[in-house]
Protein backbone atom coordinates (compact mmCIF):
# COMPACT_ATOMS: atom_id res chain seq x y z
CA UNK A 1 0.00 0.00 0.00
CA UNK A 2 0.00 0.45 -0.17
CA UNK A 3 1.44 0.54 0.31
CA UNK A 4 1.57 1.90 -0.09
CA UNK A 5 2.29 2.28 0.14
CA UNK A 6 2.21 3.15 1.10
CA UNK A 7 1.92 4.79 0.81
CA UNK A 8 2.81 9.05 -0.02
CA UNK A 9 3.64 8.51 -0.05
CA UNK A 10 2.38 3.79 -0.07
CA UNK A 11 1.38 6.58 -1.11
CA UNK A 12 1.07 7.52 -4.29
CA UNK A 13 1.90 11.16 -4.05
CA UNK A 14 3.29 11.63 -7.53
CA UNK A 15 5.84 14.35 -7.23
CA UNK A 16 7.24 15.55 -10.52
CA UNK A 17 10.73 14.26 -11.07
CA UNK A 18 12.61 17.07 -9.48
CA UNK A 19 16.33 16.44 -9.38
CA UNK A 20 17.84 17.41 -6.07
CA UNK A 21 21.57 17.38 -5.58
CA UNK A 22 23.17 17.19 -2.17
CA UNK A 23 26.92 17.43 -2.33
CA UNK A 24 30.04 17.88 -0.29
CA UNK A 25 33.74 17.84 -0.95
CA UNK A 26 35.97 20.33 -2.73
CA UNK A 27 35.12 23.92 -3.59
CA UNK A 28 34.00 22.91 -7.05
CA UNK A 29 31.18 20.81 -5.51
CA UNK A 30 32.50 17.59 -7.04
CA UNK A 31 33.59 14.49 -5.17
CA UNK A 32 37.32 14.17 -4.68
CA UNK A 33 37.37 10.49 -5.65
CA UNK A 34 34.82 10.79 -8.45
CA UNK A 35 32.25 8.56 -6.78
CA UNK A 36 28.53 9.30 -6.70
CA UNK A 37 25.71 7.50 -4.91
CA UNK A 38 22.63 7.70 -7.12
CA UNK A 39 19.53 7.41 -4.93
CA UNK A 40 15.86 7.20 -5.86
CA UNK A 41 12.91 7.23 -3.49
CA UNK A 42 9.31 8.43 -3.56
CA UNK A 43 8.69 9.67 -0.02
CA UNK A 44 7.38 13.22 0.21
CA UNK A 45 9.74 15.63 2.02
CA UNK A 46 7.14 16.30 4.73
CA UNK A 47 6.47 12.63 5.42
CA UNK A 48 8.16 10.82 8.30
CA UNK A 49 10.18 8.70 5.90
CA UNK A 50 11.15 11.68 3.76
CA UNK A 51 12.43 13.56 6.81
CA UNK A 52 14.36 10.52 8.02
CA UNK A 53 15.96 9.80 4.65
CA UNK A 54 16.95 13.46 4.25
CA UNK A 55 18.74 13.24 7.58
CA UNK A 56 20.31 9.96 6.47
CA UNK A 57 21.73 11.75 3.41
CA UNK A 58 23.37 14.31 5.69
CA UNK A 59 24.79 11.56 7.89
CA UNK A 60 26.04 9.68 4.84
CA UNK A 61 27.83 12.75 3.51
CA UNK A 62 29.36 13.42 6.91
CA UNK A 63 30.78 9.89 7.10
CA UNK A 64 31.76 9.69 3.41
CA UNK A 65 33.76 12.83 2.63
CA UNK A 66 34.32 13.29 -1.07
CA UNK A 67 31.30 11.27 -2.13
CA UNK A 68 28.42 13.05 -3.83
CA UNK A 69 24.80 11.98 -3.33
CA UNK A 70 22.60 12.48 -6.35
CA UNK A 71 19.01 12.15 -5.16
CA UNK A 72 16.18 11.94 -7.66
CA UNK A 73 12.66 12.00 -6.27
CA UNK A 74 10.16 9.83 -8.12
CA UNK A 75 6.44 9.23 -7.81
CA UNK A 76 5.21 5.88 -6.48
CA UNK A 77 3.30 5.08 -9.67
CA UNK A 78 6.23 6.25 -11.79
CA UNK A 79 8.69 3.83 -10.21
CA UNK A 80 6.19 0.96 -10.16
CA UNK A 81 5.51 1.24 -13.88
CA UNK A 82 9.04 1.96 -15.15
CA UNK A 83 11.40 0.08 -12.81
CA UNK A 84 11.78 -3.11 -14.92
CA UNK A 85 12.64 -1.06 -18.01
CA UNK A 86 15.04 1.24 -16.14
CA UNK A 87 16.82 -1.62 -14.37
CA UNK A 88 17.31 -3.36 -17.71
CA UNK A 89 19.07 -0.26 -19.04
CA UNK A 90 22.32 1.46 -18.18
CA UNK A 91 20.48 4.14 -16.22
CA UNK A 92 19.86 2.15 -13.03
CA UNK A 93 20.54 4.00 -9.75
CA UNK A 94 22.78 2.56 -7.04
CA UNK A 95 19.94 2.37 -4.55
CA UNK A 96 16.19 2.75 -4.89
CA UNK A 97 13.00 2.42 -2.90
CA UNK A 98 10.70 -0.19 -4.38
CA UNK A 99 7.42 -1.76 -3.45
CA UNK A 100 7.52 -5.12 -1.69
CA UNK A 101 5.65 -8.26 -2.63
CA UNK A 102 5.55 -10.99 -5.24
CA UNK A 103 4.28 -8.78 -8.04
CA UNK A 104 6.96 -6.12 -7.59
CA UNK A 105 10.24 -6.86 -5.77
CA UNK A 106 9.60 -10.59 -6.20
CA UNK A 107 9.19 -10.19 -9.94
CA UNK A 108 12.38 -8.13 -10.27
CA UNK A 109 14.34 -10.68 -8.21
CA UNK A 110 13.08 -13.51 -10.43
CA UNK A 111 14.11 -11.53 -13.51
CA UNK A 112 17.65 -11.17 -12.14
CA UNK A 113 17.45 -7.38 -11.85
CA UNK A 114 18.24 -7.08 -8.13
CA UNK A 115 21.38 -7.77 -6.08
CA UNK A 116 21.30 -10.63 -3.58
CA UNK A 117 21.76 -8.94 -0.18
CA UNK A 118 21.89 -12.11 1.94
CA UNK A 119 25.56 -11.80 2.90
CA UNK A 120 25.25 -8.09 3.68
CA UNK A 121 22.13 -8.65 5.79
CA UNK A 122 24.04 -11.12 7.96
CA UNK A 123 27.27 -9.11 8.03
CA UNK A 124 25.58 -5.83 9.02
CA UNK A 125 22.96 -7.34 11.33
CA UNK A 126 19.90 -6.26 9.35
CA UNK A 127 18.49 -9.76 9.70
CA UNK A 128 18.62 -9.49 13.49
CA UNK A 129 16.91 -6.09 13.62
CA UNK A 130 13.77 -7.16 11.76
CA UNK A 131 10.97 -9.20 13.31
CA UNK A 132 9.79 -12.30 11.39
CA UNK A 133 6.59 -10.53 10.28
CA UNK A 134 8.52 -7.59 8.87
CA UNK A 135 11.25 -9.78 7.37
CA UNK A 136 8.76 -11.73 5.24
CA UNK A 137 8.91 -9.19 2.42
CA UNK A 138 12.71 -9.05 2.36
CA UNK A 139 13.27 -12.57 1.07
CA UNK A 140 12.17 -14.24 -2.16
CA UNK A 141 12.59 -17.72 -3.57
CA UNK A 142 13.61 -18.61 -7.12
CA UNK A 143 10.04 -18.06 -8.32
CA UNK A 144 9.87 -14.60 -6.78
CA UNK A 145 7.56 -15.63 -3.95
CA UNK A 146 8.15 -13.83 -0.65
CA UNK A 147 8.72 -15.48 2.70
CA UNK A 148 11.77 -17.62 2.00
CA UNK A 149 14.97 -17.61 -0.02
CA UNK A 150 17.54 -14.87 -0.53
CA UNK A 151 17.44 -11.28 0.71
CA UNK A 152 16.61 -8.83 -2.09
CA UNK A 153 15.45 -5.85 -0.07
CA UNK A 154 15.63 -4.19 3.33
CA UNK A 155 12.64 -2.43 4.91
CA UNK A 156 13.71 0.10 7.53
CA UNK A 157 10.21 1.04 8.59
CA UNK A 158 6.90 -0.76 8.87
CA UNK A 159 3.37 0.18 7.87
CA UNK A 160 -0.23 -0.81 8.38
CA UNK A 161 -3.71 0.50 7.69
CA UNK A 162 -5.89 2.19 10.27
CA UNK A 163 -8.93 4.41 10.54
CA UNK A 164 -8.33 8.16 10.76
CA UNK A 165 -11.32 10.13 12.01
CA UNK A 166 -12.17 13.79 12.44
CA UNK A 167 -13.25 14.18 16.07
CA UNK A 168 -14.61 17.66 15.44
CA UNK A 169 -16.96 16.42 12.70
CA UNK A 170 -18.03 13.47 14.85
CA UNK A 171 -18.93 15.88 17.67
CA UNK A 172 -20.66 18.32 15.30
CA UNK A 173 -22.94 15.57 14.00
CA UNK A 174 -23.44 13.91 17.37
CA UNK A 175 -21.67 10.70 16.35
CA UNK A 176 -19.78 8.62 18.90
CA UNK A 177 -16.38 7.07 18.17
CA UNK A 178 -17.14 3.53 16.92
CA UNK A 179 -15.66 0.55 18.73
CA UNK A 180 -17.30 -2.19 16.63
CA UNK A 181 -18.19 -2.65 12.96
CA UNK A 182 -21.94 -2.20 13.65
CA UNK A 183 -21.10 1.06 15.44
CA UNK A 184 -18.98 2.15 12.46
CA UNK A 185 -21.90 1.36 10.16
CA UNK A 186 -24.26 3.33 12.39
CA UNK A 187 -21.84 6.26 12.36
CA UNK A 188 -21.72 6.25 8.56
CA UNK A 189 -25.55 6.11 8.42
CA UNK A 190 -25.68 9.18 10.66
CA UNK A 191 -23.34 11.14 8.41
CA UNK A 192 -25.24 10.16 5.26
CA UNK A 193 -28.50 11.27 6.92
CA UNK A 194 -26.87 14.70 7.45
CA UNK A 195 -25.76 14.88 3.81
CA UNK A 196 -22.09 14.02 4.46
CA UNK A 197 -20.26 11.28 2.54
CA UNK A 198 -18.41 9.57 5.40
CA UNK A 199 -15.52 7.80 3.69
CA UNK A 200 -12.64 9.41 1.82
CA UNK A 201 -11.95 7.17 -1.15
CA UNK A 202 -9.76 6.88 -4.25
CA UNK A 203 -10.95 4.51 -6.94
CA UNK A 204 -8.21 5.44 -9.39
CA UNK A 205 -5.46 4.18 -7.07
CA UNK A 206 -4.91 1.88 -4.11
CA UNK A 207 -7.40 3.15 -1.55
CA UNK A 208 -10.64 1.60 -2.85
CA UNK A 209 -9.20 -1.88 -3.21
CA UNK A 210 -7.82 -1.65 0.31
CA UNK A 211 -11.28 -0.95 1.72
CA UNK A 212 -12.53 -4.06 -0.05
CA UNK A 213 -9.60 -6.23 1.05
CA UNK A 214 -10.11 -5.15 4.67
CA UNK A 215 -13.73 -6.22 4.47
CA UNK A 216 -12.56 -9.63 3.25
CA UNK A 217 -9.96 -9.84 6.03
CA UNK A 218 -12.66 -9.30 8.64
CA UNK A 219 -14.04 -12.72 7.61
CA UNK A 220 -10.66 -14.42 7.06
CA UNK A 221 -7.85 -16.06 9.03
CA UNK A 222 -4.10 -16.58 8.60
CA UNK A 223 -4.47 -19.70 6.45
CA UNK A 224 -6.69 -17.70 4.07
CA UNK A 225 -4.03 -14.99 3.80
CA UNK A 226 -1.24 -17.54 3.27
CA UNK A 227 -3.20 -19.22 0.49
CA UNK A 228 -3.82 -15.91 -1.26
CA UNK A 229 -0.45 -14.23 -0.77
CA UNK A 230 1.96 -17.18 -0.53
CA UNK A 231 0.07 -19.80 -2.59
CA UNK A 232 -0.15 -22.16 0.39
CA UNK A 233 -3.52 -23.46 -0.69
CA UNK A 234 -6.26 -22.63 -3.19
CA UNK A 235 -7.72 -19.13 -3.47
CA UNK A 236 -11.41 -19.03 -4.35
CA UNK A 237 -12.69 -15.52 -5.02
CA UNK A 238 -16.25 -16.75 -4.51
CA UNK A 239 -15.60 -17.92 -0.97
CA UNK A 240 -17.40 -16.39 2.00
CA UNK A 241 -14.76 -13.72 2.69
CA UNK A 242 -14.40 -12.35 -0.85
CA UNK A 243 -18.14 -12.55 -1.49
CA UNK A 244 -18.90 -10.63 1.69
CA UNK A 245 -16.31 -8.01 0.77
CA UNK A 246 -17.56 -7.39 -2.77
CA UNK A 247 -21.24 -7.37 -1.80
CA UNK A 248 -20.67 -5.13 1.22
CA UNK A 249 -18.50 -2.69 -0.76
CA UNK A 250 -21.15 -2.42 -3.48
CA UNK A 251 -23.81 -1.93 -0.81
CA UNK A 252 -21.75 0.83 0.80
CA UNK A 253 -21.69 2.67 -2.51
CA UNK A 254 -25.48 2.35 -2.81
CA UNK A 255 -25.93 3.64 0.75
CA UNK A 256 -23.72 6.64 0.08
CA UNK A 257 -20.85 5.70 2.37
CA UNK A 258 -18.57 5.90 -0.69
CA UNK A 259 -19.18 8.48 -3.41
CA UNK A 260 -19.72 7.14 -6.94
CA UNK A 261 -17.61 10.06 -8.16
CA UNK A 262 -14.66 8.63 -6.19
CA UNK A 263 -14.15 6.06 -8.97
CA UNK A 264 -11.82 8.55 -10.69
CA UNK A 265 -10.29 10.04 -7.55
CA UNK A 266 -6.60 9.56 -6.70
CA UNK A 267 -5.18 8.89 -3.24
CA UNK A 268 -3.80 12.41 -2.91
CA UNK A 269 -7.24 13.91 -3.54
CA UNK A 270 -8.86 11.54 -1.05
CA UNK A 271 -6.27 12.39 1.58
CA UNK A 272 -6.73 16.11 0.99
CA UNK A 273 -10.51 15.76 1.38
CA UNK A 274 -9.88 14.35 4.86
CA UNK A 275 -7.23 16.96 5.69
CA UNK A 276 -9.60 19.76 4.64
CA UNK A 277 -12.32 18.47 6.94
CA UNK A 278 -14.64 17.37 4.14
CA UNK A 279 -14.58 13.62 4.86
CA UNK A 280 -14.95 12.52 8.49
CA UNK A 281 -13.30 9.12 8.00
CA UNK A 282 -10.31 7.86 6.02
CA UNK A 283 -9.13 4.26 6.07
CA UNK A 284 -5.56 4.22 4.83
CA UNK A 285 -1.98 3.60 5.77
CA UNK A 286 0.31 4.77 8.52
CA UNK A 287 2.22 6.51 5.72
CA UNK A 288 -0.40 9.29 6.01
CA UNK A 289 0.18 9.74 9.74
CA UNK A 290 2.98 12.30 9.59
CA UNK A 291 1.13 14.40 7.06
CA UNK A 292 -2.13 14.35 9.01
CA UNK A 293 -0.17 15.33 12.11
CA UNK A 294 1.46 18.24 10.26
CA UNK A 295 -1.52 19.54 8.26
CA UNK A 296 -4.77 18.74 10.07
CA UNK A 297 -6.24 21.83 11.72
CA UNK A 298 -8.93 19.85 13.58
CA UNK A 299 -8.95 17.39 16.46
CA UNK A 300 -8.38 13.89 15.12
CA UNK A 301 -7.64 10.36 16.21
CA UNK A 302 -7.02 6.85 14.92
CA UNK A 303 -8.17 3.33 15.66
CA UNK A 304 -7.73 -0.12 14.15
CA UNK A 305 -10.45 -1.45 11.87
CA UNK A 306 -13.07 -2.79 14.28
CA UNK A 307 -14.11 -6.43 14.32
CA UNK A 308 -11.05 -7.85 12.59
CA UNK A 309 -7.93 -9.63 13.83
CA UNK A 310 -6.22 -8.94 10.50
CA UNK A 311 -5.43 -5.75 8.66
CA UNK A 312 -3.32 -4.67 5.71
CA UNK A 313 0.31 -4.16 6.66
CA UNK A 314 3.88 -5.36 6.46
CA UNK A 315 7.41 -4.14 6.56
CA UNK A 316 7.69 -0.90 4.63
CA UNK A 317 8.86 -0.43 1.07
CA UNK A 318 12.27 -1.90 0.38
CA UNK A 319 15.68 -0.49 -0.27
CA UNK A 320 16.83 -2.54 -3.24
CA UNK A 321 20.21 -2.47 -4.98
CA UNK A 322 19.92 -2.94 -8.74
CA UNK A 323 22.06 -5.69 -10.23
CA UNK A 324 23.74 -3.13 -12.46
CA UNK A 325 24.47 -0.59 -9.71
CA UNK A 326 27.96 0.92 -9.97
CA UNK A 327 28.51 1.69 -6.28
CA UNK A 328 27.02 -1.17 -4.31
CA UNK A 329 29.18 -0.70 -1.20
CA UNK A 330 28.00 2.88 -0.92
CA UNK A 331 24.43 1.66 -1.24
CA UNK A 332 24.97 -0.83 1.60
CA UNK A 333 26.45 1.92 3.76
CA UNK A 334 23.42 4.14 3.17
CA UNK A 335 21.01 1.34 4.09
CA UNK A 336 23.03 0.81 7.26
CA UNK A 337 22.62 4.46 8.21
CA UNK A 338 18.84 4.33 7.75
CA UNK A 339 18.82 1.33 10.13
CA UNK A 340 20.80 3.21 12.79
CA UNK A 341 19.16 4.13 16.09
CA UNK A 342 19.55 7.84 15.38
CA UNK A 343 17.58 7.72 12.12
CA UNK A 344 15.09 5.17 13.47
CA UNK A 345 14.30 7.37 16.48
CA UNK A 346 13.80 10.38 14.21
CA UNK A 347 11.48 8.33 12.00
CA UNK A 348 9.38 7.34 15.01
CA UNK A 349 9.03 10.85 16.36
CA UNK A 350 8.05 12.16 12.92
CA UNK A 351 5.11 9.74 12.80
CA UNK A 352 6.61 6.72 11.05
CA UNK A 353 6.72 3.14 12.32
CA UNK A 354 10.41 2.35 12.95
CA UNK A 355 11.78 -1.19 13.05
CA UNK A 356 14.88 -0.57 15.22
CA UNK A 357 14.20 2.48 17.41
CA UNK A 358 14.70 2.91 21.13
CA UNK A 359 11.10 2.95 22.50
CA UNK A 360 12.14 5.39 25.23
CA UNK A 361 13.27 7.88 22.58
CA UNK A 362 9.77 8.20 21.06
CA UNK A 363 8.20 11.13 22.88
CA UNK A 364 5.13 12.10 20.83
CA UNK A 365 1.95 10.59 22.40
CA UNK A 366 0.19 9.93 19.07
CA UNK A 367 3.36 8.39 17.65
CA UNK A 368 3.63 6.14 20.69
CA UNK A 369 0.06 4.94 20.12
CA UNK A 370 0.72 4.37 16.41
CA UNK A 371 3.77 2.24 17.16
CA UNK A 372 2.01 0.38 20.01
CA UNK A 373 -0.86 -0.59 17.69
CA UNK A 374 1.60 -1.86 15.10
CA UNK A 375 3.51 -3.86 17.69
CA UNK A 376 0.26 -5.44 18.88
CA UNK A 377 -0.67 -6.39 15.32
CA UNK A 378 2.77 -7.80 14.65
CA UNK A 379 2.79 -9.86 17.84
CA UNK A 380 -0.62 -11.39 17.08
CA UNK A 381 0.39 -12.17 13.49
CA UNK A 382 -2.20 -9.70 12.24
CA UNK A 383 -0.38 -8.25 9.25
CA UNK A 384 -2.06 -9.49 6.07
CA UNK A 385 0.02 -7.74 3.39
CA UNK A 386 -1.78 -6.02 0.46
CA UNK A 387 -4.31 -7.22 -2.13
CA UNK A 388 -2.25 -6.38 -5.23
CA UNK A 389 0.84 -8.37 -4.21
CA UNK A 390 0.20 -11.95 -5.33
CA UNK A 391 0.69 -11.67 -9.10
CA UNK A 392 2.28 -9.21 -11.54
CA UNK A 393 -0.20 -6.76 -13.01
CA UNK A 394 -2.83 -7.45 -10.35
CA UNK A 395 -2.73 -3.88 -9.05
CA UNK A 396 -4.08 -2.54 -12.35
CA UNK A 397 -6.75 -5.25 -12.47
CA UNK A 398 -7.90 -4.39 -8.96
CA UNK A 399 -8.02 -0.69 -9.78
CA UNK A 400 -10.05 -1.08 -12.97
CA UNK A 401 -12.44 -3.73 -11.62
CA UNK A 402 -13.04 -1.91 -8.33
CA UNK A 403 -13.78 1.27 -10.28
CA UNK A 404 -16.51 -0.66 -12.10
CA UNK A 405 -17.93 -1.79 -8.78
CA UNK A 406 -18.07 1.84 -7.63
CA UNK A 407 -19.82 3.09 -10.77
CA UNK A 408 -22.18 0.11 -10.83
CA UNK A 409 -21.04 -1.01 -14.28
CA UNK A 410 -20.29 -4.46 -12.86
CA UNK A 411 -21.86 -6.56 -10.13
CA UNK A 412 -20.08 -8.37 -7.26
CA UNK A 413 -20.27 -11.79 -8.90
CA UNK A 414 -18.74 -10.58 -12.17
CA UNK A 415 -16.17 -8.56 -10.22
CA UNK A 416 -15.01 -11.69 -8.41
CA UNK A 417 -14.92 -13.63 -11.71
CA UNK A 418 -12.55 -11.03 -13.15
CA UNK A 419 -10.26 -11.20 -10.11
CA UNK A 420 -10.20 -15.00 -10.21
CA UNK A 421 -9.25 -15.03 -13.90
CA UNK A 422 -6.40 -12.54 -13.44
CA UNK A 423 -5.11 -14.25 -10.30
CA UNK A 424 -5.13 -17.74 -11.80
CA UNK A 425 -3.38 -16.49 -14.92
CA UNK A 426 -0.55 -14.89 -12.96
CA UNK A 427 -0.07 -17.20 -9.99
CA UNK A 428 2.98 -19.47 -10.26
CA UNK A 429 2.58 -23.21 -10.25
CA UNK A 430 3.65 -24.57 -6.87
Amino acid sequence: MLTARRHVMATAVALAGALLLASCGGSDGGSSDGRTLRLWHYEGPDSAMGAAWNEAVKEFERTHPGVRVEFEEKGFEQIQKTAPMVLNSGDAPDLMEYNKGNATAGLLSRQGLLTDLTAEAAKRGWDRKLSPAVRTTSVYDSKGVMGSGAWYGVPNYAEYTLVYFNKDLFRKHGVAEPKTLPELTAAMDAFVKDGVTPLANAGAEYMAQQYLYQLALSKADRSWVDAYELYKGKTDFHDAAWTYAAETFADWVKKGYLAKTSSSTKAEDAGVSFLQGKAPIMFSGSWWFGRVKAEATFDWGTFLWPGSDLTLGSGGNLWVVPKGAENKELAYDFIDITMSEKIQNLLGNKGGVPVAADPKAITDPRAKALIADFNALSEQDGLAFYPDWPVPGFYDVLVSETQKLITGSTQPDAYLDALQEAYDKGAPRR
